[in-house]
């Protein structure tokens, strides 16, 4: 036999998982071969420990005594902040761009398989008159803001702010194969850099790693918080030192209206001294069901609603605003340095299970079993798992109807759907059209209850910048302005 295969089938035995070799000898060789290679990414001492160390620690939620935000660590854009400060904080990052200081890290991993489509999420068409996908406006703001930012720069050095994508193993060909398909939007193939997420085992109530089938092991993707592997595991800290990097903003694809490497943000979170930030929208309602950004036992972290008293969730201060408002909408700024501290924490790490029914085959009878109840676990790490970690956090609350669209369901599904996320974005570019100075009308034919179809490109503007001269001009939609071409020879009625 190979040395690869004695020494992978040594390391699982020892590790008491050598039961992954149970049907080896009824195996083709290409079975054996797609057995080893899947082991090989496998490291068994570590998902031991993961698995150890999660069912045997009393989660923090169960004891912990929560307290919020401390001011000095709060911020907003909605109330409190005057337009002087927030507009320092815009400069100061659009500085640090056109330093080459800023990189973007995507969550990028889910399928559209709420929305009906087997795609990556970031190839959605959420149904613009343009038909652009989530990935392609997130590109186009990078695409603008690297030209916003140009006016910023001191020398004649190209700006660049790189993408670094996450994907997982469903979602990977598909990915990069879109952005190949699609010239990646414009943006130069060396600044767009796809990554893979991990994957851990799915195991037994005991402990033993599921073989889906006599020659796979079970694997679920490690989480969103497996990102923090991922990035050393797949070069992306290696490749910001080789950049000279310092910081870097994280978001999720399915929020059509993120402001990808938002200036304001880097900027607040870089004169706050922060080793880590989070965007917070305000909550809705008291019992709306997101996490709450808050401390835990002294530390920052995120707070499911399910782990907060109902009382404490309705507290409100003298302003009336609820005192736990900070809803988490993955968000996030980091330095290379608190990223690469890290990695280094990762056995502090709290990871989570989730009773699941997985899929295995017998290993005493090799047949494939199809379990009715829940029967295994699976383990998975959230990306705010590291809040506790940090030394200096900030959080920027901002307003949702400018910056947090999720698209989760179905269309048709009335909330975070594709219809919703459509109807954000165009509602949005009638406000920057109207803080221009314009007149935004329906054409005939548009249902009077309906946004009015005005869709501005981000190659035009990345946040109502860049529209000057619509000012005085009415806009009958629908109308598309797709480029700076499309607002100078606007139809004036």
């Amino acid at each position: 036999m190979p040395v690869d295969f004695q020494t992978i089938r040594n390391k699982f035995t020892e590790a008491g998982q050598g039961h992954v070799f149970q049907f080896w000898e009824e195996l083709s060789a290409g079975e054996r071969e797609e057995l080893l290679a899947s082991l090989a990414k496998i490291d068994v001492d570590r998902v031991n420990r993961i698995y150890h160390k999660a069912t045997t620690t009393t989660p923090k939620s169960q004891l912990a005594k929560l307290q919020p935000l401390p001011e000095a660590a709060f911020a907003s854009t909605i109330a409190g902040t005057g337009a002087a400060k927030i507009k320092h904080w815009e400069e100061k990052g659009l500085k640090l761009i056109a330093q080459n200081k800023v990189a973007v890290i995507l969550l990028a991993g889910g399928q559209g398989t709420r929305l009906g489509s087997s795609a990556p999420k970031g190839c959605y068409d959420i149904g613009l008159p343009s038909h652009k996908s989530l990935f392609q406006l997130q590109a186009e703001r990078i695409l603008r803001l690297q030209k916003v930012a140009a006016s910023y720069a001191s020398g004649t050095e190209s700006i660049v702010i790189p993408w670094y994508i996450m994907v997982s193993g469903p979602t990977k060909q598909a990915t990069t194969s879109f952005f190949r398909e699609h010239n990646f939007f414009g943006l130069d193939p060396e600044n767009v850099v796809f990554f893979e997420q991990g994957v851990l085992p799915a195991f037994t109530n005991e402990g033993k790693i599921f073989m889906e089938t006599k020659s796979t092991p079970a694997v679920a993707p490690d989480g969103n918080g497996g990102i923090y592997a991922a990035l050393r595991r797949e070069g992306v800290i290696a490749d910001l030192e080789r950049r000279g990097i310092p910081y870097v903003h994280t978001y999720c694809v399915d929020n059509c209206l993120v402001k990808v490497a938002d200036p304001v943000f880097i900027g607040y979170c870089v004169e706050q001294n922060a080793d880590c930030g989070a965007k917070a929208v305000p909550k809705a309602s008291p019992d709306e069901s997101v996490g709450v950004i808050c401390l835990r036992d002294g530390k920052f972290a995120v707070v499911e609603y399910s782990e907060i008293d109902k009382d404490l969730a309705a507290l409100r201060k003298d302003d009336g605003t609820l005192v736990y408002n900070a809803a988490n909408i993955a968000n996030h700024f980091y330095t290379a340095d608190f990223l690469r501290r890290v990695d280094a924490l990762e056995g502090e790490l709290e990871y989570h299970i989730a009773h699941k029914k997985i899929k295995h085959v017998d290993l005493a009878t090799g047949e494939q079993i199809v379990p009715q109840k829940n029967n295994g676990i699976k383990l998975e790490m959230f990306i705010f798992d590291v809040f506790p970690f940090t030394e200096r956090m900030a959080v920027l609350e901002i307003a949702r109807k400018e910056e947090f669209s999720p698209l989760k369901n179905a269309p048709g599904s009335g909330s975070d759907s594709p219809e919703t996320s459509r109807a954000d974005i165009l509602s949005q570019c009638v406000r920057f059209a109207e803080a221009a100075g314009a007149k935004v009308v329906k054409g005939t034919g548009q249902d009077p209850a309906d946004v009015p179809v005005l869709e501005i490109s981000p190659l035009v503007s990345y946040s109502g910048e860049g529209l000057e001269t619509l000012k005085n001009i009415t806009i009958t939609t629908p109308k598309i302005l797709e480029g700076p071409q499309d607002v100078r020879e606007i139809h004036i009625v």
